[in-house]
């Protein structure tokens, strides 16, 4: 029963973003020509094709930065927890330098394989 009031806010929320949807379809402006159908970035003309390949390593470097960004954003938590919580401060600290610790082997994992250098 406590929930029900986030239901509806939900509910309606997904009302609302269909309708304006469905509004912006049936009165926006249709007038497609080659210029409006061009793929742009950011106002700027596209240059070559897309099949354009890259290399994996900046997938690589991507994929580890928020792997490890997602893994610090724990870390925030963790110092509110710790000063609030003064009389089991040693065990909060050695479960964050367990969690640290294997953050770095990670870390030196993706170092001797090479992941982060570039040729």
């Amino acid at each position: 029963m406590a929930y029900i009031p986030v239901l509806i806010l939900m509910v309606a929320t997904a009302a609302l973003g269909g309708v304006v949807l469905l509004a912006s379809y049936l009165l926006g402006p249709k007038d497609p020509n080659k210029l409006k159908n061009e793929a742009f970035e950011c106002g700027v003309p596209g240059t070559g094709h897309s099949g354009h390949r890259f290399s994996v390593r900046f997938y690589l470097v991507a994929i580890l930065f928020l792997l490890f960004d997602v893994e610090a954003i724990f870390f925030f938590p963790w110092a509110v927890v710790f000063k609030k919580y003064l009389a089991i401060n040693s065990f909060i600290l050695v479960e964050m330098g367990f969690f640290v610790g294997i953050l770095l082997i990670g870390y030196y994992y993706i170092l001797r394989k090479g992941a982060l250098e570039w040729e």
